[in-house]
């Protein structure tokens, strides 16, 4: 699945396009590189998102073309917040 559309599907991010904005915007990584929003994400990637006043770094754990809004943080496991 296309990071932007996991973002906007796991609600991590709530909108598609602010999370291809922001990947263009060089603010989210996978597994350490700098991801564009068409990246491919594989079970076990880990996604680094640089926010204005934190980091988060989640672990896939799922990927799910629709998903309820009560199971969406089933899809990722937080791994670290980063307070700037």
């Amino acid at each position: 699945m296309r990071l932007d559309k996991y973002l906007k599907v796991s609600r991590i991010i709530k909108r598609r396009t602010v999370a291809a904005d922001a990947a263009k915007d060089e603010h989210i990584y996978v597994n350490g590189r700098l991801a564009k929003p068409s990246t491919n994400l594989k079970i076990g990637d880990i996604i680094d998102i640089n926010y204005s006043k934190k980091i988060v770094k989640v672990k896939v754990l799922s990927i799910d073309n629709v998903v309820k809004a009560s199971d969406a943080s089933s899809m990722y496991e937080i791994i670290e917040v980063i307070e700037k």
